[in-house]
């Protein structure tokens, strides 16, 4: 076999052919869901009194540059970093931190209502087995890890002794 024909047939393989196609789907989608979260709901989130639209600039000076003014300071985090300063950007935390939940509670909103149209869950619903404190299924009926009946029948097979 030539490594042409290796290649082709690693490449070429179904599973293979699904994961690609699925991560460009994937990068298309997270690509709308950050135009949603920043487009959409965080306007909204910047009316709010203690938000601020341009988040991502709030920072706070822990070292000064050679050009510092002390009444005026810093306006932009660019124009500090590039003073040399050593800054402290709270504000970009905050802001990918606002722009993670939207996006995660936009996918959860978005499982539901597929969920809901298509009648099967995207949502896995898991409890712990009582005997080897895994997580499994609520659908199961046996564990898959310990092989323990979950309906209680290996307790009270065992009761008499």
């Amino acid at each position: 076999m030539t490594s042409w024909a290796g290649f082709v047939n690693f490449a070429l393989r179904d599973n293979v052919l699904e994961v690609a196609i699925g991560l460009i789907i994937a990068s298309a989608f997270t690509k709308v869901v950050n135009s949603l979260v920043s487009d959409i709901l965080l306007p909204f989130l910047s009316l709010l009194p203690f938000m601020s639209r341009n988040l991502d600039e709030k920072f706070i000076v822990l070292r000064r540059g050679p050009h510092y003014t002390k009444p005026q300071g810093y306006n932009t985090r660019k124009q500090a970093i590039s003073d040399g300063a050593v800054l402290w950007t709270y504000g970009a935390f905050l802001d990918e931190t606002i722009a993670f939940f939207g996006l995660g509670l936009t996918l959860y909103l978005m499982a539901n209502l597929y969920g809901y149209f298509s009648k099967e869950s995207i949502i896995k619903h898991v409890y712990k087995c009582s005997y080897c404190r895994k997580q499994i299924s609520v659908k199961a009926k046996r564990c898959p890890l310990c092989t323990t009946w979950l309906d209680g029948r290996e307790d009270r097979e065992t009761s008499a002794l």
